[in-house]
């Protein structure tokens, strides 16, 4: 069943079913947002996996959901309020620490460790 979407008159809100939810920031450089969209794929994914196995790590994961929700500008201070510079930063530094938290996959399928 496909859902129905509407963007609002101002771009900052996308409508789905009748329910409203904060766009990402416009204004993200393209290749930071897509690294927050990795995390948050992954963090996702890691939230269904530790509630299916009754894991305690769920906790961590929803987290990681948290902090690249922030980095997107999707959650926390609207990112319509501040500077882009500012907003930017804030990307940046959730990506650094989502980097920390649950690293990345290289190509060859291990980790990068910055150790």
């Amino acid at each position: 069943m496909a859902s129905a979407q509407e963007s609002t008159d101002d771009e900052r809100w996308l409508v789905i079913d009748g329910r409203r939810w904060r766009r990402t920031d416009p204004e993200l450089p393209d290749d930071l947002a897509a690294r927050l969209r990795s995390h948050l794929g992954r963090a996702r994914s890691a939230v269904r996996v530790a509630k299916k196995e009754g894991d305690d790590a769920v906790a961590a994961a929803r987290r990681r959901v948290d902090l690249a929700k922030h980095g997107l500008g999707e959650r926390g201070p609207r990112w319509w309020d501040d500077e882009v510079e500012a907003r930017i930063g804030r990307a940046r530094d959730a990506v650094e620490e989502l980097d920390r938290l649950a690293p990345p996959a290289r190509a060859d399928g291990a980790t990068d460790v910055n150790t």
